[in-house]
């Protein structure tokens, strides 16, 4: 008898069919990974199962130990034993540690909650995820990292029997990642059933038991582990065979387009605190340069400030074909010719509630108006012309972009820095949360902007993606660059050398 069976699923949503009678079924103490594209429908089913789209808005089965169940909203999931922990977090942040774990499922007495025990008890599952902090801690105070094992300690304070974890190591560090396999072992070990939704292929081989395979919102297969490898996960997924994953292709750039020198950035909270100190390099017209280091070592501050986007003081010099700019907002840097793909597209990328239409020309009015009125006409035809050459998926260019896939919504970020014409590009961990497909098409557009002369820089946390994409690599450590490696010569031993002792 398996824990879950989902018979026949079909779900339509206007104008479009998302899962055509998919099936999943799931042992019990089983992990079983979920993996497909990004619309492939794996959120979706996902949604089903936990009562996020009640029973009447979809056809077909959900069975938990063989009798059928029918959820109307998340709390009928959750009394069958089923948790889910989003990719997108679902944290109070202003509320405590343990008044997160327990929101809605409080110990109480006589109607009155009994503060004690709940700190008593979230103290418990923290210590069960490896978390060494306060459970009174107000939860925005945390790193994405603690935040996501916060998220895992709330689930586990259900008493899950089916754990649904979508994402679950897209902000985690390396230890905290080898964390979270310790727990999922030991979930496995109890006969907690688990279903693994990553793009991480390693992750997916490292850990399951089973992996289903969705593409287009039918079900292609399941299959033991043992039965296949990465490269045929990925033909499945995407239907064809990718022949060479990071498309790198030899290049010779040319002139230096941007040069940073005695750059140093303080803290925006601790002002006395140096997060850049005195960086200064350079990258030249159709380079990519990658940028390697850990978590916490001033990347994505660095990238911000040279944008004019990080609230913190800053001083050093920025030059841009060989004339010194003074960038102090967003605005200075656009004008300069700088352009900044954010690691947080729904953050700080996107408007989810504007259209795809909107959202590509809002960094661009300025092209498409005329006396301080927007030629709409010049406006559609330029956001037309990009979801053609990016092959955007999106049912039409009026489609909020919060509905869209991971993969498209960055591709409507790359399509809206991209009509701005930049000198230098800078991708902040480009390929996050997105699918081996999209990734594929992001590499081989980077390839595509390089040959054009953009300079590019690209800061990733997937060493793969840094040696198999950069024409140099920098690594940084502490606020500062510590080494600096061709292509030819890096490797994964020696990036992770120096990021983490700073030779």
């Amino acid at each position: 008898m398996y824990a879950l069976e989902m018979v026949n699923i079909t779900k339509e949503f206007p104008g479009v069919k998302a899962l055509d009678r998919v099936n999943l079924k799931v042992k019990k103490g089983e992990i079983h990974a979920l993996c497909g594209e990004n619309g492939a429908g794996k959120s979706t089913l996902m949604k089903i199962l936990s009562g996020l789209y009640p029973a009447g808005t979809y056809s077909g089965e959900i069975r938990i130990l063989g009798e059928k169940k029918e959820f109307r909203n998340i709390k009928d999931a959750e009394k069958a034993g089923i948790t889910i922990i989003h990719q997108e977090l679902a944290l109070v942040k202003e509320l405590s540690v343990a008044e997160n774990i327990f929101l809605g499922t409080e110990p109480a007495r006589y109607g009155v909650i009994s503060w004690d025990e709940m700190y008593y008890q979230a103290a418990k599952w923290l210590k069960a995820v490896g978390l060494d902090i306060s459970p009174h801690r107000k939860v925005g105070t945390l790193g994405i990292g603690q935040q996501q094992l916060v998220e895992i300690a709330k689930a586990l304070a259900k008493n899950a029997e089916i754990l649904i974890l979508d994402e679950p190591t897209a902000a985690l560090t390396e230890t905290e990642v080898d964390i979270l396999m310790g727990i999922l072992e030991r979930l496995r070990k109890e006969g907690v059933s688990c279903i693994y939704i990553s793009h991480k292929l390693s992750e997916v081989f490292r850990l399951a038991d089973k992996i289903t395979v969705l593409r287009d919102g039918q079900t292609v297969g399941t299959f033991q582990k043992t039965d296949v490898d990465e490269d045929r996960v990925i033909s499945l997924m995407v239907g064809r065979n990718l022949t060479e994953y990071y498309p790198r292709v030899e290049r010779t750039p040319k002139e230096t387009v941007l040069e940073v020198k005695n750059y140093t950035v303080w803290d925006k909270e601790q002002a006395n605190k140096k997060v850049i100190d005195h960086v200064s390099f350079a990258v030249r017209k159709g380079e990519i340069l990658g940028i390697a280091g850990l978590m916490g070592a001033g990347r994505t501050e660095l990238m911000l400030s040279l944008f004019g986007a990080y609230p913190g003081r800053k001083e050093g010099e920025v030059w841009i074909e060989g004339k010194q700019v003074k960038i102090k907002s967003i605005r200075d840097a656009i004008q300069s010719g700088i352009a900044l793909v954010s690691e947080d597209r729904k953050r700080y990328g996107l408007v989810l509630e504007m259209s795809v239409h909107d959202n590509t020309i809002l960094p661009n009015l300025a092209q498409i108006s005329k006396w301080g009125i927007i030629d709409e006409i010049k406006g559609y035809k330029h956001s037309t012309q990009y979801a053609k050459e990016l092959k955007t998926k999106t049912p039409s260019l009026e489609t909020p972009v919060g509905s869209l896939s991971g993969g498209n919504q960055q591709k409507v970020v790359l399509a809206k820095w991209l009509m701005t014409k930049p000198k230098v590009l800078i991708l902040d961990e480009p390929t996050r949360g997105i699918d081996v497909g999209a990734k594929y098409e992001i590499y081989h557009l980077m390839n595509q902007l390089a040959e054009q002369g953009t300079a590019i820089i690209m800061v990733s946390s997937e060493l793969p993606e840094v040696l198999g994409m950069s024409d140099r690599i920098l690594v940084m450590s502490e606020g500062r660059f510590v080494k600096e490696l061709d292509h030819r010569e890096a490797t994964q031993e020696k990036i992770m050398q120096a990021a983490v002792g700073g030779k």
